[in-house]
Order: C-alpha cells, then structure tokens, then sequence
C-alpha cells in the first residue's frame, strides 16, 4: 500500500518556476518508478514524466523537455517537479503516481496509486 500526497501548486505567470513535491509512504518507495500526469479542463489525464527507482533515469513528454526536471530522494520517501519557463499551456490539475515497476512508466492504466492532485495556474 502506497499513499502520495502532492503539494507546492499554485499560480504563476508566464515565464514563471514552480516546484511540486510528492510525499509517499511505504517501505517499497525505493523498489518503484513514479510518474507525474495532468489534467487540464475538459481534457484527458496526461502523462507529464517518469522517473525509475534508482533515481538515475527520466523521462518527460516532449512538450515539457528542457523546461521540467523529475527528481527523488528515496532516503525521505519522496519525488519532486521542478517546472521553470512556464506557459498557460501547462495549467492543469497535477498527480503524482506510484508504478508496481522498477522502470519507468508511462501509461496512467499501469500506476496502481495516485494522489489527490495540486492545482497548477499559469497566466498570460
């Protein structure tokens, strides 16, 4: 059983940073991928990025490469989004989720636990 509680959202202007952190709990934190998706009105859950156990692999949706950085500490059981250059395009509802895989992760069917999410507003 894994519990995620987001937080760090809020809103920001254009060109501003915002970073998100993902608190878990559970012992196999450190044996699991996490991903971050969104979801803006109106619109499909989208993946955002993925990082593997270990720490040492990410991954992000094109749209947000260069500008998104995912990073864990899993000695506190946590990951963090750290969103720079930021556009109107990015505002949504953001989740942090937990994969049962050690790689990562990009489908929302393969993450087996989700936060509540944090509302993230960028405006122009």
């Amino acid at each position: 059983q894994v519990q995620l509680v987001e937080s760090g959202g809020g809103s920001v202007q254009a060109g501003g940073s915002l970073r998100l952190s993902c608190a878990a709990s559970g012992r196999t934190f450190s044996s699991i991928a996490m991903g971050w998706f969104r979801q803006a009105p109106g619109k499909e859950r989208e993946f955002v990025a993925t990082i593997d156990s270990s720490g040492r692999n990410s991954d992000y949706v094109n749209s947000v490469k260069g500008r998104f950085t995912m990073s864990r500490d899993n000695a506190k059981n946590t990951v963090s989004l750290q969103m720079d250059s930021l556009k109107p395009d990015d505002t949504a509802v953001y989740f942090c989720a937990a994969s049962p895989y050690a790689l990562q992760t990009y489908s929302p069917r393969e993450y087996n636990y989700w936060g509540q999410g944090t509302q993230v507003t960028v405006s122009s």
